[in-house]
């Protein structure tokens, strides 16, 4: 009998072009889907995460969800795909969800965390996972210029798509700067993100930390809704996914 699964999954996204499959490119989907495909016999089987994640960019906790038609209890679902999945996708948890339930459309809302490192010297075993930053940033700057951006808004300046035709308005009620002697942390939550929309906030407040505008120059890029007075996008490797939230 088929049932509908919830996934947990934790990958180290260096090497892929980002979750969703893509014809002769490894991603993070397609390898899922190959693995659960030999599980039960069939020539496909569809995955279907939370989100799409860029190329570069990690997880710790992504959710999909997956129907299987398989005898197997969630925990020997769980243990195959550990045994066939490669060493930088982990699945850590399995289990039977209801019918209804979606991972993409069910989810309210997500935290995002990006690492930069702003040290003389070179992070050499953290260096997959964070930007290094050329300059000694102002925090205190960017955490006045992360106060303008949290909220309802319409983030279209922060929108990698530029033909974007969908709604760009989303919640983000929480941006935190943390700073751990070379590192600096921003934990970004909100009800959804458009494309590269984490990266590019992160890339504005960069900005403002480096000096290049005042913090309250952020609320003119909000209400101007042009993606070309944002800042850069930051790079993917500094960006990871913590979690997803569900009712």
């Amino acid at each position: 009998m088929t049932s509908n699964y919830k996934l947990i999954i934790a990958y180290d996204g260096t090497r892929y072009f980002g979750w969703e499959h893509q014809p002769d490119r490894e991603t993070i989907q397609g390898k899922l889907e190959a693995v659960l495909a030999r599980m039960c016999g069939k020539e496909t089987v569809d995955v279907i995460g939370a989100g799409r994640t860029d190329a570069g960019v990690h997880a710790r906790a992504m959710t999909a969800h997956v129907l299987l038609d398989t005898t197997l209890t969630p925990e020997e679902i769980r243990d195959y795909m550990n045994r066939y999945l490669p060493d930088d996708i982990a699945v850590r948890e399995v289990r039977r969800a209801g019918d209804r339930f979606h991972a993409r459309y069910n989810a309210i809302g997500k935290t995002y965390r990006y690492t930069a490192y702003a040290g003389d010297s070179k992070p050499v075993f953290d260096r997959k996972y964070m930007t290094v930053l050329d300059f000694s940033p102002d925090v205190g700057a960017m955490r006045i210029a992360a106060e303008y951006l949290v909220g309802k808004h319409d983030f279209k300046s922060f929108c990698g798509n530029g033909r974007m035709k969908k709604p760009t308005v989303r919640i983000v009620d929480k941006i935190e700067i943390r700073q751990n002697k070379d590192t600096l942390l921003f934990t970004v939550h909100g009800n959804g993100f458009l494309q590269n929309m984490v990266r590019i906030l992160v890339g504005t407040l960069l900005e403002v930390g480096r000096g290049a505008y005042p913090p309250e120059h952020v609320l003119e890029i909000l209400e101007a809704k042009d993606r070309r007075l944002a800042g850069p996008t930051a790079p993917a490797q500094g960006l990871c996914l913590m979690k997803v939230d569900y009712d």
